[in-house]
């Protein structure tokens, strides 16, 4: 096995403190459907993981065996939902609630590269932040970091997140 090659990047922590009123219209390009995937196969997570992730270097849940990844995302806290238009899945997101810290946090979230530019990043990220308010948490974190999409960190500032800390890390290139 060949040892994977090491990309630096910056990490942005950001949160919200309060509900965003605004709201998003519904893109009327694409007929769209955002499902709750309650116990998501392990297949089916492992493609939207690398689809969405894969341009952007997700390395956290790659390599988990089976036995592993599904310990995290079958637990109770953890939240995912699925994006489909016109009948494909088009990006997720994924939710972890941490009930004592009184904490949303948007874990991933991601649009498949097909449906990048085309609308739909705003509405979505919209309805990321409004089913992480419905656990009524005191806020709702996210981070990225400089191997996202350039437009990640201003989309998540203009939807009301503000920059609390930075940081630098490594990470494992998807080669």
């Amino acid at each position: 096995m060949t040892k994977p090659r090491i990309l630096k990047t910056r990490v942005t922590h950001l949160e919200m403190t309060e509900r965003p009123t605004q709201s998003v219209p519904t893109p009327v390009s694409f007929k769209l459907a955002l499902m709750r995937a309650t116990t998501i196969s392990l297949p089916f997570y492992r493609f939207l993981y690398e689809q969405v992730g894969k341009p952007h270097h997700w390395s956290v849940h790659r390599r988990l065996s089976d036995e592993e990844l599904a310990a995290i995302i079958h637990r109770s806290n953890v939240d995912i939902h699925v994006l489909y238009a016109d009948g494909s899945p088009a990006g997720f997101f994924e939710l972890v609630l941490d009930e004592e810290q009184a904490v949303t946090e948007i874990l991933y979230f991601g649009l498949v590269p097909e449906f990048q530019g085309r609308g739909l990043a705003k509405f979505f990220l919209n309805e990321a932040i409004l089913t992480a308010w419905m656990s009524s948490p005191q806020k709702v974190i996210i981070e990225t970091n400089t191997l996202d999409s350039p437009r990640a960190l201003q989309m998540y500032q203009r939807m009301g997140f503000k920059p609390v800390s930075f940081a630098e890390a490594e990470i494992d290139a998807w080669d």
